[in-house]
């Protein structure tokens, strides 16, 4: 299991917050999501994300779902940075 923590902005934060397309994308491949919002109340919004193999989870995020969701949602693309919990080392 991986750890993702996704920063991206968003056009509306409540509608954002709202959406059922999450769940939707990432509910049936065994992902779970917690959201997050900036409380100096920008339109800058964040996700811990459990993903059960980085692999799944790229090619999911290069789908056309997930094109249509993150649109639908009102993600700003060119915002988003993802960052990777590291393996424990051994």
């Amino acid at each position: 299991m991986a750890t993702l923590l996704i920063f991206h902005e968003v056009d509306d934060v409540d509608h954002w917050l709202s959406s059922p397309r999450r769940q939707e994308l990432f509910g049936p491949m065994g992902m779970t999501v917690r959201t997050f919002v900036d409380p100096g109340k920008t339109n800058r919004v964040g996700l811990i994300i459990e993903v059960p193999d980085m692999d799944t989870f790229q090619r999911m995020m290069e789908s056309e779902a997930a094109a249509d969701a993150m649109k639908f949602d009102g993600v700003r693309p060119d915002t988003i940075l993802m960052l990777v919990e590291p393996e424990p080392s051994t």
